[in-house]
């Protein structure tokens, strides 16, 4: 290691950037090495530098200029750099030269020799004008940069260091070492691939007069709720410490940590910088335009109906991707909103509606209607006996569909219902669409499985659908249950009826094992249009107890309200689904907790808890007849019964397990204080809330995929690697709800483990005026694009604001190009 003398005092004058000198830009650019290889194109990284035999083939520069004191972290922080150019997976590749001189910067040939810089600075002006625009010439020139914890506070009145570094630090903030978790989010940045998913450590922690988010790709986070932040903090869960950008022609990365000399001594911080320094040395290619909003685009696909017509969309309910990039999209049955609505039910047309198949070709960029089902869909408006979700809900493809066509949807037909009972049936059917004509053949039907519902009072409907790996179709199912009647907390009350049929008990439904309502049903379609059951689901069928309790064997998870999406990850074959939760805005003492709209990880067959736990198995209060306003005892998540009048089930049901992410109005995840008995005490001032990212309001789950990155997909539009294994959670309402991007820990995820990092698409899907409002559903394309629908404004219909959406990425290749890294032994 070469180590420069110290110059601690110099005249400081406010900076200002420079003209990019020529004589930078020949020295970076017109190396020997340079002079044997093509000529770089415009905005390209500097080729790699001249090696003699037998010596490093990267050199770094690592500055410690300071307007005072030197550093205590300065020379622990040379030491580790230089350690890490001559062991393990870097031994002897580069070059450690340190210095505090900052007349390297005005010396274009040398400072030209060097493939990254490291800025171990302290606050202030530490470059006069012309030694930053040196700086920024070799930038310019396709340098690599590394600000290292109070890098962040020098150059205070530059702006174009100010780019350079990302943030700047708050004017308050602690100064102490305090022991945090750092989230790493980017799982393939040599910066942070080796790092734990939770890194706990000890350092000083800045706040951000600006958050960066957004503007910069943010590899790790800090989570302000395991220290002590201050004044200046975030105040959510968007706390950046170490990010990276492409930044004027060259290659910047900054850590907010390393304000100890005691970091550098890490084996993990170590290999943190290591990443940092592969990637601004241009060692290893990374990909740091990954979460920049800026890199994504937008874009309404599908154009408004035609004035009372539906041929471009009808009230958005769900979509899926075909292997040949065309998108099907379905229209619930709600007309528009000038279409009569009868909900007389001596009218024979009570609640019939038209749910339509439709068909969008990216490459013509135009839309066919595949074709229409008469369904019991469209009445809609007013009280829970007035509007219904029925109608037709879900669509996926067979596993198989190039070949033979086949489509599945979940639907309720108008043929089925019963007006005078006022039930009616679910089904899940296959039809064969024709690929050459993009045309559904209504004779094709193959009724698989039919069950009945009620009708009388709303909601419910559920419509989540898609397939694994082994042909098994999985059906998301509603509770088919009224939302009142509980004044919004379990939907457990036995006594509103009609004609003998529950509609505000959902231990009629979700809780009982011998109803397919609430559930997630798991079957195998055979070819013949009948189905068989897939060994492992919960029940098989064949259960039975004293007094005639049974199961039904399409059961693989029970205890859930409306599940409307659902997913399955393609490379795990694990699923993942989301439901709406009641509607009561605060917890209460007396009857349990507030509305939890839910997401959940299944990766076997179980019980979920509705209606009698929710959340990390957080209780309800029973209630029974003779007097359902009187309240019983709580109960017990792990013991649980099902002694509902209306049950014809088992008694004794599965237990309640933890799901994953929950939230309320209040928050994301809360939790109280238990008693010895295991309950919550549900006192709001109490709560703590564990997922500070999540708020709701208005609530309504919608489940997103694990995105899953193809390399072989040659494809301009594809998200990046960055999303890979991310979960991709929304909820319908777009104003303080719920739109990311969640990372899981694969160990506990199926126990009930809480999200690790969540990454905002707020910006990257827009929400607000313009934007997608209502997000209905989601789905990646083999592309790699993401289609989003938007249910519109307003209910039970289309309107103009009703559309299917495309997301793009736009932001590139990763960088340096590959040409550009500097081969070993160079």
């Amino acid at each position: 290691m070469q180590r420069a003398p110290h110059h601690r005092s110099r005249t400081r004058r406010r900076l200002t950037v420079g003209l990019v000198t020529g004589a930078l830009a020949a020295s970076l650019l017109g190396t020997a090495a340079a002079a044997a290889q093509p000529a770089p194109e415009a905005g390209a990284a500097a080729p790699a530098l001249p090696s003699p035999p037998g010596t490093a083939n990267v050199k770094v520069l690592v500055y410690y200029g300071s307007t005072g004191e030197e550093s205590p972290t300065v020379d622990a922080g040379i030491e580790a750099i230089e350690d890490i150019g001559q062991t393990g997976p870097l031994a002897k590749r580069f070059k450690t030269t340190a210095t505090a001189d900052a007349s390297v910067f005005t010396n274009a040939k040398r400072l030209g020799t060097f493939n990254a810089v490291v800025f171990l600075t302290g606050p202030g002006d530490v470059l006069d004008p012309e030694q930053e625009a040196g700086l920024e010439s070799y930038v310019e020139a396709g340098g690599g940069f590394v600000g290292i914890h109070d890098a962040a506070r020098t150059e205070p009145y530059s702006d174009w260091y100010t780019g350079l570094i990302g943030a700047r630090p708050a004017a308050t903030g602690p100064d102490d070492v305090q022991q945090a978790t750092v989230e790493v989010g980017d799982r393939v940045h040599p910066a942070t691939k080796s790092l734990p998913l939770e890194w706990k450590r000890a350092d000083r922690w800045f706040n951000w007069a600006t958050n960066p988010t957004g503007t910069v790709h943010t590899v790790a986070s800090v989570r302000e709720s395991t220290y002590k932040p201050g004044q200046g903090a975030a105040g959510t869960a968007d706390h950046p410490v170490s990010w990276c950008r492409d930044y004027d022609g060259g290659r910047s990365f900054y850590t907010g940590m390393g304000g100890t000399a005691a970091s550098f001594a890490e084996t993990d911080f170590r290999a943190h910088l290591r990443g940092a320094l592969e990637w601004t040395s241009r060692l290893a290619r990374a990909d740091c335009k990954a979460t920049i909003d800026a890199n994504y685009r937008a874009d309404r696909v599908t154009v408004p109906n035609q004035p009372g017509q539906q041929d471009q969309i009808g009230e958005p309910h769900g979509l899926t991707v075909r292997p040949d990039g065309k998108v099907l999209y379905i229209g619930r049955g709600g007309g528009t909103a000038d279409d009569p609505v009868v909900t007389d039910w001596s009218d024979p047309d009570v609640g019939k509606g038209t749910g339509r198949i439709y068909v969008y070709d990216p490459k013509t960029r135009k839309v066919t209607v595949a074709g229409g089902l008469t369904t019991f869909g469209n009445r809609g408006g007013g009280d829970e006996l007035n509007k219904t979700e029925e109608g037709l809900l879900g669509i996926t493809l067979d596993p198989d569909y190039e070949n033979n066509g086949w489509i599945y949807v979940y639907w309720s037909p108008h043929s089925e219902i019963d007006r005078d009972t006022q039930m009616g049936k679910r089904r899940v059917s296959r039809f064969t669409l024709d690929p050459a004509t993009d045309k559904l053949d209504p004779a094709s039907e193959k009724v698989l499985l039919q069950w009945p519902m009620q009708i009388h009072s709303c909601c419910h409907a559920g419509g989540g659908m898609a397939f694994d790996s082994k042909g098994n179709l999985y059906v998301g199912v509603g509770d088919n249950n009224s939302s009142l009647y509980s004044d919004g907390y379990s939907g457990n009350n036995p006594e509103p009826n009609y004609k003998g049929v529950s509609f505000a008990d959902a231990r009629r439904t979700a809780g009982n094992t011998n109803n397919l309502n609430g559930k997630i049903l798991r079957i195998h379609p055979e070819d013949d249009g009948t189905y068989s059951l897939p060994a492992g689901n919960l029940f098989t069928g064949k259960e039975t107890a004293e007094g005639g309790g049974k199961t039904r064997g399409e059961i693989y998870a029970m205890g859930v309200r409306n599940p409307a999406r659902l997913s399955i990850d393609k490379k795990t074959d694990v699923l993942y689904v989301g439901w709406v939760g009641p509607d009561a805005g605060e917890p209460s003492t007396t009857w349990g907790p507030a509305k939890y709209d839910t997401f959940a990880v299944i990766d076997h067959a179980s019980n979920r808890g509705w209606p009698y736990c929710m959340g990390d198995k957080q209780p309800y209060r029973d209630r029974n007849l003779p007097d359902p306003d009187k309240p019983l005892g709580w109960y017990d998540c792990d013991h649980l019964k099902n002694e509902s009048p209306n049950n014809d089930g088992l008694v004794g049901i599965p237990p309640a397990e933890a799901n994953n992410i929950w939230y309320s109005p209040q928050g994301g995840a809360p939790e109280y204080p238990r008693g010895v008995d295991g309950v919550p005490d549900y006192d709001p001032g109490k709560a703590a809330y564990r997922l500070p990212w999540l708020k709701g309001g208005g609530q309504a789950t919608m489940d997103g995929p694990v995105y899953r990155f193809d390399a072989s997909v040659k494809s301009s539009v594809k998200w990046p690697r960055y999303w890979d294994g991310k979960w991709f959670v929304a909820d319908f309402y777009d104003a303080t709800n719920p739109r990311h991007a969640v990372t899981m820990n694969p160990a506990d995820q199926g126990a009930g483990g809480l999200p690790l990092h969540a990454d905002s698409l707020r910006k990257i899907i827009p929400v607000g005026e313009g934007g997608i409002r209502n997000l209905m559903d989601w789905k990646f394309a083999p592309d790699g694009s993401l289609y989003v629908l938007d249910y519109g404004r307003g209910f039970f219909n289309s309107d103009a604001e009703s559309a299917l959406w495309r997301v793009t990425y736009t932001g590139g290749a990763p960088t340096p190009a590959a040409k550009d890294l500097v081969k070993k032994g160079a």
